[in-house]
C-alpha cells in the first residue's frame, strides 16, 4: 500500500496561497447558498426562475453578512 500523505504540507507559492484561499471562500459560499438557502431544490423551470430564486439566496446570504 503506498502512503500518500508524508505529513508535511508541500509549500505554497504566495500567488498560489491567496488563490488557495480565494476559492475556499467561493466554495464555502456556495455550500451555504446550497444547504441553507434552497440552491439544491429548486422547483421552478425556466433560466428566469431559477435565476430570481438563486438571487433571492445571495440576498439573503449578503445581507446577514452586513447584519
Amino acid at each position: 500500500m503506498i502512503k500518500r500523505n508524508s505529513g508535511f504540507p508541500k509549500p505554497m507559492l504566495p500567488n498560489e496561497k491567496q488563490r488557495y484561499n480565494e476559492r475556499g471562500a467561493v466554495e464555502r459560499f456556495n455550500g451555504c447558498l446550497k444547504e441553507e438557502f434552497g440552491g439544491n431544490s429548486v422547483m421552478v423551470k425556466g433560466a428566469d426562475k431559477v435565476m430570481m430564486h438563486l438571487m433571492f439566496g445571495i440576498l439573503v446570504i449578503f445581507a446577514g453578512q452586513i447584519i
